[in-house]
């Protein structure tokens, strides 16, 4: 998913490969400017608020955001005695952060011996995401993690014929299906409700939140556990795929033009590592049953 995750260019399993004549280093970081205002909210006060930030893509995590400290409410920052050790960054100092009343620990980092070749770095700190109360870029917030300029979903009308069965049971069955492609994983289907044997679907308690499409449904498919879902309710940029339904080939028989089709690599989601040694867990806005769709626990 993006530049770095997933099956992106410097994901740990890209998909494509450079065509270069020699092998390229096992670990690329690549630091850009975000050329975005972003803020970060906590306590119920705004900590940080910056139109100069840096976002770091580090193989097999999201893209985290660098704020100048400059940018940093003072006071907001309270240094901490921990130091972690970064494999390519070097040393790292940690904050607790406070505002509002508020104070929680090891929830902000700065790389404080960087390497010459990552001076864009320097002076900068990031927040850890599931720490503070939300982050925003202009007045709109950005849920999940930062924003991938790299990531992108490509909808597609096709008259391709799709078949899904439960044993001798057609639950699905349509010539328009909306093919999804989106950067980092393999392409998804979706069935028009209208094509489905809505008797065969059961909804289930959860649901998965995904930073590009919104949250997303779960149902058991003729007794077969989860195996489909829908975002009912897709963000405007996706809404072509909302209310439809898409099936997991590797739990239901899924067939495109009488082809099976099979759990392909970058459709099975990898849970993400964590921000670099942080403990947190709970998002503060997160319903309690709600996971993000690029995270398993």
């Amino acid at each position: 998913m993006g530049l770095s995750w997933q099956q992106g260019p410097l994901g740990a399993a890209p998909v494509g490969r450079f065509l270069v004549p020699d092998p390229l280093p096992e670990r690329l970081l690549f630091a850009e400017p975000s050329r975005r205002r972003m803020r970060v909210r906590f306590g119920g006060e705004w900590i940080a608020d910056s139109d100069d930030v840096v976002l770091l893509h580090e193989p097999g995590r999201y893209p985290v955001a660098y704020f100048p400290l400059a940018a940093v409410v003072p006071g907001a920052l309270q240094p901490l005695n921990t130091v972690t050790d970064h494999r390519d960054l070097g040393k790292t100092a940690w904050f607790a952060v406070h505002a509002g009343g508020h104070a929680t620990r090891r929830a902000a980092w700065q790389h404080t011996s960087l390497p010459p070749y990552a001076s864009e770095l320097e002076g900068r700190v990031a927040f850890a995401w599931r720490a503070m109360d939300a982050f925003y870029e202009e007045d709109e917030r950005i849920v999940g993690h930062a924003a991938d300029a790299y990531h992108r979903n490509d909808i597609r009308s096709t008259s391709r014929h799709l078949v899904v069965r439960v044993g001798d049971r057609v639950v699905a069955d349509t010539t328009n299906p909306l093919a999804l492609y989106e950067f980092g994983f393999a392409p998804r289907w979706y069935v028009p409700r209208a094509d489905v044997d809505g008797a065969a679907l059961t909804l289930v308690e959860g649901q998965t939140f995904c930073p590009y499409k919104g949250l997303a449904s779960y149902y058991d498919v003729a007794g077969v556990a989860r195996g489909a879902w829908s975002y009912v309710d897709a963000w405007p940029e996706v809404a072509r795929v909302r209310d439809h339904v898409s099936f997991e080939p590797d739990k239901v028989a899924v067939t495109l033009d009488g082809a099976p089709l099979r759990l392909e690599p970058g459709q099975q989601v990898t849970p993400p590592r964590r921000g670099p040694r942080t403990d947190h867990r709970r998002d503060r806005h997160r319903p309690g049953r709600l996971r993000e769709c690029c995270e398993t626990w």
